[in-house]
């Protein structure tokens, strides 16, 4: 699933950022919480928009349950390092990816499930590069929720190939492919779990 999931994405996560997200392991794991109620807000707001598709309500139910319990692990971890709570605002990395999503039905819709297979596959990727330099409880931990982003990020791909056409999705794939790895690989001001290299 990891080699898929490298072919699926534009690049690997460069090393400059593994190296911020260990020096700063308090802001990621606030960003990692915030990330996770995000991932389960859009999957609540697909339900709400989309409320006559019946496999898509399914999965993005389950997938809301799964990110809201991801959401309250992290507290707890935070919890447990006495990392307060604290407003972080939200990185470039999701807004860069949906200016690329079209504003029509039905592909918005396609374009949007192809977009939150990127995040899911990303975050994926993100958690293999620094589960061999966590300590053993959070490398554990981390380990464990590679394995369900890499399930999220098939399921988001299975639904944009039940609701759009193939040749469409691959031209879709490719342009978000591009973006996607340009926001990885360059200058970013701000860390977050999804920000490029650490600017200068």
């Amino acid at each position: 699933m990891l080699s898929e999931i490298h072919e699926f994405l534009g690049c690997r996560t460069p090393q400059a950022w593994v190296d911020a997200a260990l020096a700063d392991q308090e802001t990621m794991l606030v960003d990692h919480k915030n990330c996770e109620f995000k991932a389960a807000s859009t999957a609540l707001s697909l339900i709400a928009k989309y409320c006559t598709h019946a496999d898509l309500i399914n999965m993005m139910s389950r997938l809301a349950r799964e990110e809201l319990v991801h959401h309250e692990q992290v507290i707890r971890l935070m919890k447990k390092r006495k990392i307060e709570l604290r407003p972080l605002s939200a990185g470039r990395y999701a807004s860069g990816l949906r200016k690329v999503v079209r504003n029509h039905e039905p592909v918005k819709l396609v374009d949007t499930l192809v977009v939150g297979a990127f995040i899911e596959a990303r975050s994926c990727e993100r958690f293999e590069a620094l589960v061999p330099h966590l300590d053993e409880e959070l490398g554990a931990f981390y380990h464990g929720l590679l394995k369900s982003e890499a399930r999220h990020y098939q399921g988001y791909l299975k639904l944009a190939h039940q609701y759009g056409e193939a040749e469409d999705i691959a031209r879709t794939v490719e342009k978000v492919r591009a973006v996607e790895a340009d926001l990885i690989l360059s200058p970013d001001a701000e860390f977050r779990f999804h920000s490029g290299v650490p600017a200068a």
